[in-house]
């Protein structure tokens, strides 16, 4: 492939640390909202509890979201995330849709192609998408403007609540509740939603199935292919991270560190890393065997350690913990990309920035272009 032009967030990364925020959920929790909030005027009426979907209250308290993406940038960040980790109209039926199973029947491929077909979910999903990135938007070009210093931000494209690697019947091991293309189609349509609000770059991330990330990075194809039509039409970088178990294995498909990048390498991503998982600290020999294959940039956000339920955050690390965590990452010339998932609030994200201030990015191995084969080529020639 001939060498494209730099995208301006590769350039920072050969040259520093770039650090992404950190947790949206996390962060929601401590403005205490209560259901009323996350219900407004638009979900008044809805049928089931709706307070553990933070992704609507870009829609009913864009104040509160817009606040939280000011305060992870003062912080530091570089990368903001949109709201929109659930933001799939399959995620977002689990809290809409009435779960057959509760009447004696189940989900299956028939059950979701009336999801992906459902008109209020259609909307519901695009709305979201497209305007938490627009809130990032403004808000990176805000203090990016303010300090003379370029924000970027990242499309949040999640997992979802169903899997395409493994059936729920023990029964019956071939059965899938959903399929390939419908799981495509629901990606598909939140890619472009993310796009029409103005995103720089688009974030597959916290993978724990890796067949349900294909099918988001084969909408992610297919809708740069169909942009490419269009005189205006660009591709964005695409970033990839996933989440490991104990084992250094996808939580779900259970690839290695290793398969899981040979899986998505054809990508061409900006950056492919780890994020969420167990915590930092038991994250660091899979993210030495990824930074010593991957050929591309690595990042990693981690939770900020295990759950914990007496702890102010809800989980045990601290902005100091994380800080010193990170700091080692770098210490070991792992990192490009750092920042924190579950439990890291704007002060974890401002301790790691600052532990990370001045550390030296990763060195990694650059794809050969069309260019450097004909030189190789020419050379091996006249040998």
């Amino acid at each position: 492939m001939k060498k494209l032009h730099q995208h301006p967030l590769g350039k920072i990364l050969e040259n520093r640390i770039a650090i992404i925020d950190g947790a949206m959920g996390t962060t929601i929790r401590t403005y205490g909202m209560t259901e009323a909030d996350i219900r407004g005027e638009r979900f008044r009426d809805s049928k089931k509890s709706l307070l553990n979907n933070g992704d609507l209250f870009s829609l009913t308290k864009p104040e509160m979201i817009g606040d939280i993406h000011r305060r992870f940038l003062e912080a530091g960040a570089d990368i903001i995330e949109t709201n929109t980790f659930g933001a799939t109209s399959i995620t977002q039926s689990e809290f809409f849709v009435e779960d057959p199973r509760e009447r004696g029947g189940r989900k299956d491929p028939a059950f979701y192609q009336k999801v992906v077909d459902d008109q209020f979910l259609g909307t519901l999903a695009w709305d979201i998408n497209e305007q938490s990135a627009r809130q990032c938007r403004e808000w990176a070009d805000r203090v990016g403007s303010a300090t003379s210093r370029q924000r970027f931000v990242a499309g949040a494209i999640g997992p979802l609540t169903v899997s395409l690697s493994n059936s729920p019947d023990a029964d019956d091991p071939g059965f899938r509740v959903v399929t390939f293309d419908q799981v495509k189609a629901a990606y598909t349509q939140q890619v472009r939603a993310l796009i029409a609000g103005g995103v720089d770059l688009l974030l597959v991330e916290t993978i724990f199935d890796s067949l349900n990330a294909k099918a988001a990075l084969v909408a992610i194809r297919e809708v740069f292919d169909e942009q490419a039509k269009d005189k205006d039409g660009k591709e964005l970088p695409v970033m990839i991270s996933a989440a490991v178990g104990r084992g250094g294995e996808t939580m779900i498909s259970a690839q290695t560190t290793e398969a899981f990048w040979n899986a998505v390498r054809h990508v061409k991503p900006l950056s492919v890393g780890l994020n969420c998982s167990l915590g930092p600290d038991l994250m660091y020999p899979f993210l030495d065997e990824l930074s010593e294959k991957a050929d591309v940039a690595i990042s990693c956000y981690p939770n900020a350690g295990l759950p914990n339920p007496l702890s102010e955050t809800g989980f045990d690390l601290g902005p100091q913990d994380m800080a010193r965590y990170l700091g080692d990452f770098a210490r070991g010339g792992l990192i490009n990309i750092a920042g924190g998932c579950c439990g890291n609030t704007p002060e974890h994200i401002a301790a790691i920035a600052k532990a990370l201030e001045g550390q030296p990015p990763r060195k990694w191995r650059t794809q050969p272009t069309e260019e450097s084969f004909a030189r190789q080529n020419e050379i091996e020639s006249r040998a």
